[in-house]
C-alpha cells in the first residue's frame, strides 16, 4: 500500500454527517487504500466524541472511529522531522506577519514530511505553508 493522502478532520468526519457530501464519499471509496490520518486528527475526532453526552449518536460515532478509522487507516505520528519542518515554517510565517494555527501546522507538517497530499475542506487554513500539496474533495 502506497500512501498518497492525509485526511483532515473535516474529511474523516464527513461520513458521520446526516447527508454526507457525495464527492467526498466517492473519493474516500476510490482512495481507501492510499489514505492516512495524522495523530492530531485522531485526537480531534476522539475529543469531539468524548465531549458528547452518552447517547445512541455517540455510540455510533465510537463504533465508526474504532472500526472504520482506527482499524483501517494508518495514524501517522508527529515526529521530530515534522516538528523541525513546522518550526521553520512557523518562524517564516511569523516573520511575514502570519500566525498559523498550531494544530493545523502540525497536520501540515505530518503531510509534508510524509510526502502526502493534505485533503481538507479548509484549504485557506493551509494555503500559506510552503510546498504543501492540498486538495479539496468537497468541490
Amino acid at each position: 500500500m502506497t500512501l498518497r493522502y492525509l485526511l483532515d478532520t473535516n474529511i474523516i468526519s464527513e461520513p458521520l454527517r446526516p447527508v454526507p457530501n457525495a464527492n467526498v464519499m466517492t473519493k474516500l471509496i476510490e482512495a481507501k487504500s492510499t489514505v492516512a490520518i495524522a495523530s492530531i486528527v485522531w485526537h480531534e475526532v476522539l475529543f469531539g466524541c468524548y465531549r458528547m453526552p452518552d447517547s445512541n449518536r455517540r455510540r455510533a460515532i465510537e463504533v465508526y472511529l474504532q472500526e472504520e478509522v482506527k482499524a483501517k487507516l494508518p495514524i501517522l505520528p508527529y515526529t521530530q522531522e515534522a516538528a523541525e519542518w513546522f518550526a521553520q515554517e512557523r518562524a517564516r510565517l511569523f516573520s511575514i506577519g502570519l500566525t498559523p494555527s498550531y494544530v493545523d501546522g502540525q497536520i501540515a507538517a505530518i503531510a509534508k514530511v510524509n510526502n502526502l497530499i493534505l485533503v481538507t475542506r479548509n484549504v485557506s487554513d493551509y494555503a500559506n505553508f510552503q510546498d504543501l500539496a492540498i486538495e479539496n474533495w468537497f468541490d
